[in-house]
């Protein structure tokens, strides 16, 4: 475990933008930084980065946090996971306890999973460098394909014993156990209890996450057989799903940032050989077909890719099919088409990074001059080939989301294929018409979620207690008021808002312990429960010093809490809370500075030109202060009062009902009391409406006095 200052610190350290900046592309919008989401497909960017705030949200979505939670969602980790994960990046040392067993076996599938992988990962080299069959076999095939022993160690590229069982025995002796060995795929148990290595007589290359871990492992056999897979991998397991992998996205993305591109290949040897060439920006999918997820990965990192294939018949069917995948993403796609007899691996040991960057300039081109003289040579002067070759590009171009884009590319098309514009203009629209056709029926036969089981009815509470307005969250009316109040506990709960003196005793009142008051005095209390769960919990604990309502609820144990906290945190919200704060803090300090001359003129002591001119920017400072707390005052004043009205407006529909059902009834003493009621309930609702233009009130004392408190203490 890791220990409380230690957590502090790494949370200081850690900035939103520069953790999420490792994943995601970010382009400067205004005080913001803005991407797109890596937590769900996004072709327009709504993930908002706030670095003022620390904090990052998707708008689409709603994912978000601090940089703690960032990491614990897009990497899969545990909260103490990504607090070592963090602590790596920053070089924070820390020591921890030593888990015991019964936390050693709470310890994930997941995690453990890695950690067999990261195990298997250096027994793998180990066996490459150091085992005389790794040195013989393994290693020669590699010095063989021109590889450097530094780029060998770079991408962690090992060997696997012919013998049956010997990395399952090594980790058996190691203490790993055999179920995790199963999970991973690494090993294979039979009934008779043998196993088997999947890997054994295989050269092997590690396949990296985003973020650096060994998720799974891909390798290559080196003797010739008809009935053995020259390249396997490992299966789909809780860790790996292959659609979602890019085989050297981990050494790439730096680089594919920097370039403003991506090079795509189709195997492991292909992005090796590239990279040792200085091409860094090269990724390559993980033994199977181009997936949507694949090219989500890229378009966080650029919006422009280049995809390099064989010149053989295979690379460039295969360039066809991954094209219209792009152009949906809304990704700038170029086609190379290596000579006939080279791939990029080949290429790229014969040539210097200038040589090969320069051919791919003067060879690459966009996929409507690709597709259509690829299209156009097999079509030749057949009328019905060329019908269908244009329908075939009009498809592609049908599927880009920019509609400016559309149009330059029906030009282009036009004046390639001589085909009248206007012409191409229809098609495209009757084929666009047919895909959102498509999409609606499609939408209209999934099947509906089942409708929310209706709570059960509880026991009816004592009469002292206080009974919430509404019994049902997903229907509740107060649901984003009460959403706008926690802003105000979550961002600012622990604050000061005001301190007086009651009798001889100094009391604060903070700003979750004001909400809650306020609530109280009406009997009002959060229709959400775990709305209700924050407010109270930050309550209690907005006395401790060092508490920080935010920190305290994005990391709570209890997942519903930090979830709800996520969503509610939101990095361009209209009023800038934290600024009133440090604003406060800012102007105390300097105070505390500038106290002999505060003590000077309370004396009537006369001030030299300086200290006059510096009291006199003090003073300017604590109007402004005034003046900025006095809007927060009013925002959350107003927001209070928004929520309260919409109580009353609701027992005034309530009182309506039932004077709707008396009336048939003819209860006519029983409507006098409603109506009476009821004219009191619009009688507040005035006078909430006259509240927001005075001056906060606190809750009574225990006197029943409101106090008037001064905000700042001279």
């Amino acid at each position: 475990m890791i220990d409380q200052a230690t957590i502090d610190r790494i949370l200081n350290a850690a900035t939103i933008a520069d953790v999420v900046s490792e994943f995601v592309t970010l382009r400067r919008r205004g005080v913001n930084l803005v991407g797109l989401c890596p937590f769900h497909p996004d072709k327009t960017p709504s993930f908002y980065v706030s670095p003022a705030k620390n904090i990052c949200k998707c708008f689409s979505c709603g994912e978000g946090g601090d940089p703690l939670h960032f990491i614990m969602k897009h990497e899969q980790l545990s909260f103490q996971d990504a607090l070592r994960f963090l602590a790596k990046k920053y070089h924070i040392e820390f020591e921890e306890k030593e888990l015991t067993d019964e936390e050693k076996r709470a310890q994930g599938d997941r995690e453990s999973m890695f950690i067999v992988n990261s195990w298997a990962q250096k027994y793998f080299t180990s066996r490459l460098l150091e085992h005389e069959e790794g040195k013989t076999v393994g290693l020669a095939y590699f010095n063989e394909r021109g590889f450097r022993e530094d780029i060998i160690r770079k991408f962690q590229l090992g060997y696997s014993l012919e013998k049956r069982d010997d990395l399952c025995r090594t980790a058996l002796k190691n203490g790993y156990r055999q179920a995790f060995l199963e999970k991973t795929g690494l090993v294979s148990f039979h009934e008779d209890g043998t196993a088997h290595d999947r890997f054994r007589g295989r050269v092997i290359f590690p396949i990296h996450t985003l973020s650096g871990k060994v998720v799974a492992f891909g390798g290559r056999i080196l003797r010739k057989s008809d009935k053995t897979a020259k390249y396997i991998n490992s299966p789909e397991s809780d860790i790996y799903h292959k659609s979602n992998e890019l085989y050297g996205i981990y050494f790439a993305r730096n680089a594919i940032r920097k370039e403003d591109r991506c090079y795509l290949v189709e195997g492991y040897t292909d992005v090796i050989s590239m990279h040792q060439a200085g091409l860094e920006n090269v990724v390559a999918p993980c033994g199977t077909a181009l997936t949507q997820g694949q090219i989500r990965m890229i378009h966080r990192l650029t919006d422009n890719i280049t995809v390099l294939y064989d010149g053989d018949a295979a690379g460039i069917k295969a360039a066809i099919r991954g094209i219209d995948l792009f152009l949906e993403e809304g990704m700038n796609v170029k086609v190379l088409l290596l000579p006939d007899g080279e791939d990029p691996d080949s290429f790229a040991r014969k040539n210097s990074a200038g040589e090969f960057t320069g051919y791919i300039r003067e060879h690459e081109t966009d996929f409507i001059r690709f597709k259509a003289g690829l299209l156009l040579s097999e079509a030749g002067d057949d009328p019905i080939k060329r019908a269908s070759l244009i329908t075939d590009i009009i498809r592609s171009i049908a599927v880009i989301p920019e509609g400016i884009i559309r149009t330059e590319y029906v030009k282009e098309c036009s004046r390639m294929l001589d085909v009248r514009e206007q012409v191409l203009i229809s098609a495209l629209n009757k084929e666009r018409d047919k895909r959102h056709n498509a999409l609606r029926k499609t939408r209209q036969e999934t099947p509906a979620p089942p409708p929310a089981a209706e709570p059960e009815k509880e026991d009816s509470p004592p009469e002292e207690a206080v009974v919430p307005v509404v019994r049902k969250t997903e229907m509740s009316p107060y649901r984003a008021y009460e959403e706008t109040l926690l802003r105000y506990v979550i961002y600012s709960g622990e604050q000061i808002l005001f301190d007086y003196m009651e009798g001889e005793e100094h009391r604060l009142v903070r700003v979750a312990e004001y909400i809650r008051s306020e609530l109280q005095h009406d009997e009002i209390t959060f229709s959400v429960p775990v709305h209700q769960q924050i407010m109270e919990e930050a309550v209690i604990r907005c006395q401790e010093p060092d508490f920080t309502a935010s920190r305290h609820f994005l990391s709570h144990p209890d997942p519903e809490i930090s979830r709800t906290t996520i969503l509610l945190m939101d990095p361009v919200y209209p009023f800038h809370f934290d600024a009133v704060w440090k604003a406060r803090d800012a102007f105390v300090a300097q105070r505390e500075t500038v106290a002999p001359l505060l003590q000077k003129e309370m004396q009537d002591e006369e001030p030299t030109r300086h200290e006059m001119e510096t009291l006199q920017e003090l003073k300017e400072k604590e109007r402004e202060l005034l003046k900025q707390i006095d809007l927060f005052e009013h925002t959350l004043r107003r927001d209070l009062f928004a929520l309260k009205e919409v109580h009353i407006r609701q027992k005034i529909a309530e009182i309506k009902h039932k004077i709707k059902d008396l009336q048939q009834e003819g209860k006519i003493d029983e409507i006098i009391e409603l109506m009476k009621e009821q004219t009191h309930l619009n009688e507040l609702k005035i006078e909430l409406s006259r509240e927001l233009g005075e001056r906060i009130i606190l809750p009574p004392t225990h006197t029943g006095r409101h106090p008037q408190p001064p905000v700042i203490h001279h």
